[in-house]
């Protein structure tokens, strides 16, 4: 039987994104909810929670979906898999935290690990080049990375706040606003709040229950 998989993001095109991905292994895992800024409302196996400009593990998200009665276990699928932060993750209560850098093959057998309590944790090569998935901006050219700066942006964050909320470096944060800016042509904040109201980047607020799967994609589950 399929795992029963909610996901949650604050971005609608970042959890279609991943919907799609899982789309080809739909007969080993069943998404029935996508959860925008929503409490989970299914009863399922996994809440899988996509940290794309949003709290990490260690924040108070990942705490919550722990305390929902519905959700049998919460995964964290983030791009930072810091020792410290895993271990926090998992002691606010999620029962796995998956890497980003996995293809949908390694992303559906990391979730019935999880689900069968085989591992914890699935990490890819610091080196990991797959990019799977969509988030606000990508025809743009923005990596995921630039796209989630200039989403916190858009939400009124600070420099600082968005190092922190994203755990990057302050000069990290700044190398990807100063790309990000070359990419979406603007000269200043203000710009680029404009330019991230226009093209999707503020929060989404929806529940999308049984979502159709995207055109095209196959329902063989994979190899």
């Amino acid at each position: 039987m399929a795992i029963t998989v909610a996901l949650i993001n604050d971005y609608e095109v970042v959890v279609r994104g991943l919907a799609s991905m899982l789309g080809s292994y739909r007969n080993r895992v069943e998404v029935v909810e996508l959860d925008l800024n929503r409490e989970v409302s299914s009863s399922v196996d996994i809440a899988l929670y996509d940290t794309f400009a949003s709290p990490q593990g260690d924040r108070y998200r990942v705490k919550s979906l722990a305390a929902n009665p519905l959700i049998s276990k919460v995964v964290v699928y983030s791009w930072n898999i810091d020792d410290d932060l895993v271990r926090a993750a998992l002691s606010n209560g999620a029962a796995g935290y998956i890497s980003k850098g996995m293809s949908a093959r390694e992303l559906t057998a990391a979730l019935e690990g999880i689900h069968e309590g085989a591992s914890q944790v699935y990490a890819t090569a610091s080196n990991a080049t797959i990019v799977a998935g969509d988030w606000p901006g990508r025809q743009e050219g923005l990596t995921q990375r630039e796209a989630e700066v200039l989403a916190l942006i858009t939400q009124g964050f600070t420099n600082d706040e968005i190092a922190d909320v994203a755990h990057l470096s302050i000069n990290s944060v700044k190398s990807y606003i100063r790309t990000c800016y070359r990419r979406i042509d603007v000269d200043s904040r203000t710009k680029a709040v404009l330019w991230g109201i226009e093209h999707g980047f503020r929060p989404d607020y929806v529940r999308i229950t049984n979502p159709e799967p995207a055109p095209g994609d196959g329902a063989d589950g994979g190899a």
